[in-house]
C-alpha cells in the first residue's frame, strides 16, 4: 500500500512550525514534480501533508513564487493538477481526486433528448473558452497545443481544471491554467453531463484554429 509514504517523508522532514491561517509568506517553488513541490511546501510552511504516491505521480504543480498565506499558496501550487485538498485539521491535509459535488454523475444511459442537450451545452463550452483565450497574449490559440479536463459546477463555473500535457511553455501553462479557473460557462450545466470535460487545443497548423478576430473588443468571460 502506497498511501503515506511520500508523505511520511514530507511530514518527518518539515522544518517549519505551522504558521498562523492568515499570515503571508515569501514562498519560491518553482513548477516541477508535483511531489516536489509538496515537499518544498511542507518545508516552508511547517504545513502536514498525507498523499497517496500514485495519486501525485504524473503530475505537475504550479509555480508558486511570491506571497501568499499557506492555504492561497497550496490552491495556486495545485492549479491544474486535477486534486483538491481535504483538510484534517488547519496544519495538515491530504489530497483527493478533484470533484465537483452538486453535479452527480448520471448512471441512466443517454437518451435522443439529452444527447442534444449535450451537443448544445458543448457549443456554449467552445464559446466560452474561445473568448477566455483569446483575452489574453499568452492563451491566445494558434501556436501551441495542450490537453485540458475541467470540472464545472451546476452554475456553469469551472470548480477545477487539469494540465494533462505542458504547451512546452511553463509560463503559458500558468496563465492557460489561471485561464480556467472560475471560468464562466453562459448556460447551466446538464444534469447528465460526465465530469471531467476534456478540451484539446490545437494549434493552427492542425487545420483546426480558433478565430479570436470575432470576440476583438470584447470583455467579460
Amino acid at each position: 500500500m502506497t498511501l503515506g509514504l511520500l508523505l511520511g517523508l514530507l511530514a518527518g522532514n518539515a522544518t517549519a512550525a505551522p504558521v498562523p491561517a492568515d499570515l503571508r509568506m515569501t514562498l519560491h517553488i518553482p513548477a516541477q514534480d508535483l511531489a516536489g513541490a509538496l515537499d518544498q511546501y511542507s518545508r516552508a510552511t511547517g504545513v502536514a501533508v498525507l498523499v497517496d504516491s500514485q495519486l501525485s505521480r504524473g503530475r505537475r504543480s504550479l509555480a508558486v513564487d511570491g506571497e501568499y498565506t499557506a492555504a492561497d499558496a497550496l490552491r495556486r501550487l495545485l492549479g491544474g493538477s486535477g486534486l483538491m485538498a481535504r483538510y484534517a485539521r488547519d496544519d495538515a491535509f491530504t489530497l483527493q481526486v478533484a470533484q465537483v459535488e452538486d453535479v452527480p454523475a448520471s448512471l441512466e444511459k443517454p437518451t435522443p433528448a439529452s444527447i442534444a442537450v449535450n451537443r448544445s451545452y458543448a457549443t456554449a463550452v467552445q464559446t466560452a473558452i474561445e473568448r477566455n483565450l483569446c483575452r489574453s497574449p499568452q492563451t491566445r490559440p494558434g501556436n501551441y497545443r495542450a490537453v485540458l479536463q475541467v470540472w464545472v459546477g451546476r452554475d456553469g463555473v469551472v470548480q477545477h481544471n487539469r494540465l494533462l500535457t505542458s504547451t512546452g511553455d511553463a509560463r503559458r501553462d500558468t496563465a492557460l491554467v489561471e485561464s480556467f479557473r472560475n471560468l464562466r460557462i453562459d448556460r447551466p450545466t446538464p444534469s447528465a453531463l460526465r465530469q471531467p470535460v476534456t478540451l484539446l487545443l490545437l494549434p493552427e497548423s492542425s487545420g483546426k484554429r480558433m478565430e479570436c478576430t470575432k470576440w476583438e473588443g470584447v470583455s467579460g468571460g
